[in-house]
């Protein structure tokens, strides 16, 4: 039997029975990203849903990290922003983290680098030293403000692709909304060029993800990785938008929600 661990607040500082260090409970959170974090598509038709979002969503449906956090720390109410920007690549990353900044954000989530990944050919994708200089951009924005930092893993688009490949609906969409076709064009192509594009697509990102598990290292005590929570995470069609079958839905943004925030900073004391 598990046993459940009482947190005790004091000042806004968490002290959890056992633990080595207290945390000061955030009053500002900000959701760094693209389109998995923005919502998009979790709750209408190709528009960003902020309110299912896995991060600083406020819909109970999704039981966010801000919600997790309200139920700590009432002191965040109504402060949980979301900079997340559907489209959004690495590039953009920095330009978030000044407005998260600037906002005062003491918590703050990132999930970026599946656009990077999901580009017309397997040519374009973000080379992976960009991709780190650009994720080192962002956190040494975030760093002097002494934000702590959750950094999210990448989803296994190659799992996406294989959950929905049979799926004639997962087809047609992909194919007329020309959806990540680094990875999914062709889905039902066994050509040896094919396997191959989609296996580089795939290592790809888990070259991004190990540069994220680095960068979050170097970043010190204050950053966290969520250690390819989300890249291992067994997504099914169900958890996907019925409008695209690549953004997840409200009950994926909740998934997302729950392996995400049992990975990070605050799931010991989590009432």
């Amino acid at each position: 039997m598990i046993k459940k661990i009482t947190p005790v607040l004091v000042a806004g500082v968490l002290l959890a029975p056992g633990t080595a260090h207290a945390r000061t409970t955030p009053a500002v959170m900000a959701a760094l990203g693209d389109s998995i974090s923005a919502g998009f598509n979790a709750c209408g038709w190709y528009v960003a849903c902020t309110s299912r979002s896995w991060s600083a969503g406020d819909h109970p449906s999704v039981n966010s990290h801000y919600l997790r956090l309200l139920s700590l720390a009432p002191a965040i109410k109504g402060h949980n922003l979301n900079f997340a920007v559907p489209g959004s690549t690495s590039a953009d990353l920095a330009g978030q983290a000044r407005q998260a900044v600037r906002s005062g954000a003491q918590y703050v989530t990132i999930l970026i680098g599946a656009q990077d990944a999901c580009m017309g050919s397997e040519r374009d994708m973000t080379p992976v030293s960009v991709y780190r200089r650009r994720i080192d951009e962002a956190l040494n924005v975030l760093k002097p403000s002494g934000a702590q930092v959750f950094v999210a893993s990448i989803p296994d688009l190659k799992r996406l692709w294989r959950v929905g490949k049979d799926n004639a609906w997962a087809r047609a969409f992909w194919a007329v909304g020309r959806i990540c076709q680094s990875m999914l064009a062709g889905p039902t192509s066994t050509a040896k060029k094919d396997v191959a594009r989609r296996d580089a697509v795939r290592e790809r990102v888990m070259a991004y993800n190990d540069e994220l598990r680095q960068a979050c290292a170097a970043y010190g005590p204050t950053c966290r990785y969520d250690g390819g929570a989300v890249f291992g995470y067994p997504f099914t069609l169900k958890l996907l938008s019925p409008w695209d079958y690549f953004h997840p839905n409200a009950d994926g943004q909740r998934a997302l929600a729950k392996v995400t925030f049992d990975a990070g900073f605050y799931a010991a004391v989590e009432p």
